[in-house]
């Protein structure tokens, strides 16, 4: 039932869409105001980037949060980025999600494999990755499965190790793969213009 109402919670915003540079770009706007983004690859329908605005309750727009993707911030989209630089060496967190999994890459982390751990936490609904030097913790919740309110599945998680980098896997439930097929096909509806007029449609 829940997975029901979030998905009619998406067919009921307002979704605009933008065909540009090799990719599908759509914009939600939900009825409470939030604003969703997300960018599908055009040959390969596989979801780059997702992100979230949020207004504060003095109704100010608030900044992108990322959801799934990588950050572009590069050296010249902040004016402190000369003051402050983050060190190339620290671990890099990212979700990547594949067809049929959540994936999310924690770069920089050259310990052998037989260091980490990557277990579920059922009580707090995320994914713990610890290492027993305890040279790096993380938490993390899974936001596709909290908004249907799906239960966690300790079979689901796997992870590897390869080029210091931890790849931490989720498979994702049948559930969602039957909601991302049939959000996709209403995707593929929407005329999206090519980088000129956007084309608003409310489904």
């Amino acid at each position: 039932m829940a997975v029901q109402s979030w998905s009619d919670i998406l067919k009921s915003s307002k979704k605009t869409a933008l065909i540009h540079d090799g990719k599908r770009k759509i914009h939600y706007l939900f009825t409470d105001g939030k604003e969703m983004a997300e960018e599908y690859d055009l040959k390969t329908d596989e979801l780059i980037v997702r992100k979230w605005r949020h207004k504060s309750t003095l109704g100010v727009q608030g900044s992108w949060l990322l959801e799934v993707g990588e950050s572009l911030a590069g050296p010249v989209a902040s004016l402190e980025s000369d003051m402050i630089k983050e060190n190339s060496s620290n671990p890099v967190f990212m979700r990547k999600d594949t067809k049929t999994s959540f994936q999310w890459r924690i770069r920089n982390l050259s310990y052998p494999k037989d260091v980490f751990s990557v277990s579920l936490d059922h009580s707090e609904r995320c994914i713990i990755i610890k290492t027993s030097n305890k040279k790096y913790y993380k938490k993390f919740n899974i936001p596709d499965l909290d908004r249907s309110q799906l239960p966690l599945d300790n079979s689901a998680l796997s992870f590897t190790h390869a080029n210091n980098t931890l790849i931490v896997s989720y498979k994702k439930p049948k559930e969602i793969l039957t909601l991302e097929q049939e959000l996709l096909k209403e995707l593929k509806k929407l005329k999206g213009s090519a980088d000129g007029d956007v084309d608003c449609k409310t489904q």
